[in-house]
């Protein structure tokens, strides 16, 4: 099978559309009565994808151009207003789509994992700060990666070495990471139950014996750099080509998936567009484990 757009576009159609068909309970909530929607949800979500992986954070553009470009996919298209409303209120059905997708994958039963933040910039001026409707979530924040200040969230995640989205969280710029990883398995604690002895690496912000002793009572063991003035920690050797991979994986999402160019300006809103781009990642390691591409993680073939 090819590796192009519109094969992952078809392939991911069909399997959403299973999986809302075996599973109706994950369809947004609609009343019985009334105008039923034109454009399903499980092409509303395979839309969604293709819109992140080639870039459009305008949604006016995007649907300018699927209506030029898409007909052969989508015979109905929503105008710009339908459109965000039915992905905002579909938040919960991409989050579950991303979560059955990376199931069905030769990668998710890794018995290591990468956890990291990084920055999901909201806005810039101070008055968007004091004005805008993500006030009190989003925070003043300090990035040291890049060495900058920034307004808004982190996205909390964790990964496969492959860069498949295992966990994830968005939390204000300025809470605590160790706090924030805590609270994704206690939300799940299905997904550490079914993996004893699972390694997870992190960076030096994952310390504390506290924080450590907590992870142990999960069976977790993990992996980090020594910080000043400790002795030196097992596995010191691998830590700097796994920064490298770490990296790499946020660097897809904010260079290919344009993630801190969301546009989100409402709780909603953001965070809607952020689970579009953690989709659209999962659909293309998906997709390149079932057809056997060399990378898993290579959004090339699908960005044109």
């Amino acid at each position: 099978m090819d590796a192009d757009l519109d094969t992952l576009a078809t392939a991911l159609f069909v399997k959403s559309d299973d999986l809302l068909k075996d599973s109706p309970q994950l369809v947004p909530y609609r009343p019985e009565t009334g105008i039923a929607p034109r454009l399903s949800d499980a092409e509303l979500v395979t839309l969604s994808v293709m819109q992140a992986m080639l870039g459009f954070t305008s949604e006016r553009k995007w649907l300018r151009h699927a209506r030029s470009h898409l007909r052969h996919l989508f015979p109905y298209l929503p105008e710009q207003p339908g459109y965000n409303k039915r992905l905002r209120k579909a938040a919960d059905l991409i989050r579950n789509v991303t979560r059955l997708l990376a199931v069905d994958t030769t990668l998710w039963t890794d018995d290591v994992w990468v956890v990291d933040s990084t920055p999901v910039e909201c806005g810039r001026s101070r008055e968007t700060a004091k004005r805008s409707d993500l006030a009190g979530w989003a925070q003043y924040g300090y990035c040291a990666s890049h060495s900058r200040f920034f307004w808004g969230l982190r996205l909390h995640l964790v990964c496969t070495l492959h860069g498949l989205p295992v966990a994830f969280a968005l939390a204000g710029a300025k809470a605590d990471e160790r706090e924030t990883l805590l609270g994704m398995f206690e939300v799940e604690p299905q997904l550490v139950a079914d993996r004893p002895g699972q390694t997870l690496i992190g960076d030096k912000n994952y310390f504390g014996r506290v924080f450590e002793d907590q992870l142990t009572d999960l069976d977790i063991r993990l992996l980090r750099p020594a910080r000043k003035g400790e002795s030196e920690r097992a596995g010191a050797h691998l830590f700097k080509p796994l920064r490298q991979v770490i990296e790499s994986i946020n660097e897809t999402f904010k260079g290919q998936l344009d993630l801190e160019r969301h546009r989100g300006r409402t709780p909603g809103g953001v965070m809607v567009r952020i689970l579009q781009r953690i989709l659209a990642l999962t659909a293309a390691i998906w997709h390149n484990d079932h057809t056997g591409q060399p990378v898993m993680r290579s959004l090339t073939a699908y960005d044109h």
